[in-house]
């Protein structure tokens, strides 16, 4: 598995600490930004993330902000892209079973710092559970459709 990486200023010190965990994993990582502690404007650094799940490029992104929230919003306006804002490790699992997220965003200021690799590992070894979800992840695509269709 590949995954696009990236953190506003707020999650850059957790997005560090993160690494180490992909890599146990077995998760081959791009690092999209930022690359330090100084002020940046987040919904760039999601949309790194967004386009390149959205173009195939890799299989799922992770962001990391303050509250996982502004990430999320933005990657969600990307097509093809499914973010989820999770706090738990329930969270992160149904995230994945039921919706087929393909984008994690997480909050540095609002998870507790020990929660936050729990959620990761959980993230990643949950799988979709399609079946009746399926129907569901479907509708959202097809609302997804007709928004574009409205916009060109």
């Amino acid at each position: 598995m590949k995954i696009a990486l990236a953190s506003d200023h707020a999650g850059f010190s957790e997005k560090e600490k993160l690494k180490p965990l992909l890599t146990e994993l077995g998760i081959d990582y791009s690092d999209l930004g930022t690359v330090s502690e100084e002020s940046v404007d987040y919904p760039d650094y999601a949309k790194k993330v967004a386009e390149e799940v959205a173009a195939g490029n890799v299989d799922q992104g992770l962001l990391v902000c303050g509250s996982g929230t502004g990430m999320a919003i933005t990657a969600n306006k990307v097509p093809g892209v499914r973010a989820a804002v999770a706090w738990s490790e329930e969270i992160a699992r149904l995230a994945r079973q039921h919706n087929d997220a393909n984008v994690l965003a997480l909050g540095a200021r609002t998870t507790p710092e020990g929660d936050i690799p729990k959620i990761v590992r959980a993230w990643f070894e949950t799988a979709f559970e399609g079946g009746r979800h399926q129907s569901r992840v479907n509708k959202i695509n097809a609302l997804e459709l007709q928004a574009r269709g409205k916009a060109q």
